[in-house]
C-alpha cells in the first residue's frame, strides 16, 4: 500500500464520520424544534377528551352512614339524579350510597355535562335515606366549568345542611352564557324541587304509554 492509498483511506473515513455526525445533529435539531408542537397537540387532545364542561360535585362526611343524592337540571332539560342518570346534556357519573357497597371510604357524587347550554342551571341535594335523630349532615357542593381546551375552573362552592329523610334543598340556581361565563347577579338559592318535577314527568309518561 502506498502512502497515497493510506491518505485516501483516512480521508474517506473522516468524510464518512462527518456525514454521519451531521445527519445525527440535523435529526436531533428537527426533534427539538417539533417537540413543543407535538406536546401542545397532545395536551389539547387529552383535555378535549376529558369528560365534562359543567361539573357538579357533592361531598359529605365519610363517617356518616347516610345516603345523599345529587340532582342537577340543565336549561331546557330533565333533572338528572339516581332515578335518571343521564340525558342529552348531563350524566350522573357516580351514585354513592354512603358506605354501603362502596369500594372507597369517600362519600362523593359527581355529574358532568357535554357542552355548555346557555341558561339556568339548578343544583339540588336530597336526603334519600333515614337520618338518625339529632344528626345534621353537612354537604359540600362545588360547581366548575371547563371551557374549550382550558382546565376546569371552580365558579361556585357552598355548604348545605340536611336533617331528615326526603329533605331536598337547592344548593344553587345560576345562569351561564354559551361561552361558559357565569351571568352576573344570576346566582341564588331560591328553592326549586327537582325530584317532584321528575316524578310528575315520569308518571305522565307511564300513563300515556
Amino acid at each position: 500500500m502506498t502512502p497515497f492509498d493510506e491518505f485516501e483511506d483516512d480521508t474517506t473515513d473522516t468524510v464518512f464520520r462527518d456525514v454521519i455526525l451531521l445527519t445525527l445533529v440535523g435529526f436531533v435539531a428537527m426533534v427539538i424544534m417539533l417537540l413543543p408542537h407535538i406536546q401542545k397537540k397532545k395536551e389539547e387532545t387529552e383535555d378535549h377528551k376529558a369528560p365534562g364542561n359543567v361539573i357538579v360535585e357533592m361531598h359529605w362526611p365519610s363517617d356518616m352512614l347516610v345516603d345523599v343524592d345529587l340532582w342537577v337540571r340543565a336549561p331546557k332539560s330533565t333533572p338528572v339524579g339516581f332515578w335518571n342518570q343521564g340525558n342529552d346534556i348531563f350524566n350522573l357519573l357516580r351514585d354513592d350510597l354512603g358506605i354501603e357497597g362502596d369500594a372507597t371510604n369517600e362519600n362523593y357524587e359527581i355529574s358532568y355535562s357535554r357542552g355548555i347550554r346557555p341558561g339556568e342551571y339548578i343544583v339540588n341535594v336530597h336526603m334519600y335515606g333515614l337520618v338518625p335523630k339529632g344528626l345534621v349532615v353537612p354537604v359540600t357542593v362545588v360547581v366548575s366549568v371547563r371551557k374549550k381546551y382550558d382546565t376546569a375552573q371552580q365558579i361556585l362552592k357552598t355548604n348545605v345542611k340536611l336533617r331528615e329523610r326526603n329533605q331536598e334543598e337547592t344548593a344553587y340556581r345560576f345562569r351561564l352564557t354559551a361561552e361558559g361565563d357565569l351571568v352576573e347577579g344570576s346566582v341564588s338559592t331560591l328553592r326549586r324541587p327537582l325530584i317532584t318535577s321528575f316524578r310528575a314527568r315520569r308518571n305522565k309518561h307511564f300513563k300515556e304509554n
